[in-house]
Formats: C-alpha cells, structure tokens, sequence
C-alpha cells in the first residue's frame, strides 16, 4: 500500500471516529436534555401545587373565619340588619376565594388532592347553606338569636372537619411531605 492510499484510510478512519464520536455526544446531550426537561417539569408541577394547596388551605381558613364573625355578628342582640349583610358579603367574597382554589387544585391534581378537595367544597357548601338559611332566618325574624339555625351551623362546621383534614392529609401525599 502506498503512503497515499494509507493516508486515505487514516482519514477515513479517522472522519468515521469523528461522526461517530459526534453521534455518540448528541445522544448523550439528547439524554440529558429530556432528563432536564423532565426535572424542569417535576418541579414546576410541584411548585403549582404548593400554591394551589397553599391558596385552597388559606382560602378555607378565610372563609371559616368569615363565617364565624358572620355568626357572632347575627347571634349579638345589639346587631343590626345592615350588620348581618355586611358580614354575610365578606363571606360571600371568601366563597369565591375559596371556590377558585379549589378550582386550581383539580387542575394541578394529582386526582387524589382533586377529589379531597372537592369533598371540601361540598362539606363548605353544607355549612354555607347553613349561615344562608340562618341569615334569611334572621332578616325574616328581625333577631339572629335562632337556636335551630344555630345549631345546623355548629353541626355543618362539625361535618366540614374531617373532609378539611383529609384534604390537607392528600396535599401532603402529592407533595411527598408525608416522610421527614
């Protein structure tokens, strides 16, 4: 073989290494893009349910709250009519917080956390129609001092407990934070 045909081959040989080698690269950096991209994702699905548990947790505890100065104020014999509106629109302005978290919790899932939430809008929804009642009770009655409205409040609040629980319980399993 002459030195030329040899020189031929080496380069051959050596382009052969190089495209090789280059595919060999790409393939890896393909790899470890769509482990990138599939960590990215990870974490911004993480990070939408943080915040969409968070506002559900904090929106609940709102709209708790707002109820509970919505019982207070019509339970007072020294309330007004226009008292007990007012307190009811705040707790008409929590619902739609509320409501909306929870809207944001089915779309970031899991189906799990979904479906407890859900649960907990129901339980909510029971304990509102009960301070509605109670309210159209109070304005017909022209006093809030009603046992049996009263008391289907209280009872409401009780039932709403475990579903706000097994809520916050299937935040923490999507979240992995069940494990220290």
């Amino acid at each position: 073989m002459d030195a030329s045909v040899v020189g031929l081959v080496g380069a051959a040989v050596g382009a052969l290494g190089a495209v090789a080698g280059g595919w060999i690269s790409a393939l890896g950096q393909g790899r470890q893009q769509q482990r990138q991209l599939q960590a990215d994702r990870e974490y911004r699905r993480e990070v939408a349910r943080r915040e969409a548990y968070g506002a559900c947790i904090a929106s609940t505890k709102l709209l708790s709250n707002a109820w509970w100065r919505f019982s207070d104020v019509v339970w007072n014999e020294q309330s007004t009519p226009e008292q007990w509106r007012a307190a009811f629109a705040e707790v008409h302005e929590a619902w739609t917080q509320f409501s909306t978290a929870v809207a944001a919790v089915a779309v970031a899932g899991p189906v799990t956390a979904a479906e407890a939430a859900e649960e907990l809008r129901v339980a909510m929804y029971e304990w509102e129609r009960a301070g509605m009642d109670w309210f159209a009770a109070a304005r017909r009655e022209g006093h809030g001092r009603l046992d049996e409205y009263s008391d289907r409040f209280q009872q409401a609040w009780q039932a709403k407990r475990a579903p706000d629980r097994a809520f916050q319980q299937a935040a923490r399993r999507a979240l992995g934070t069940e494990e220290p």
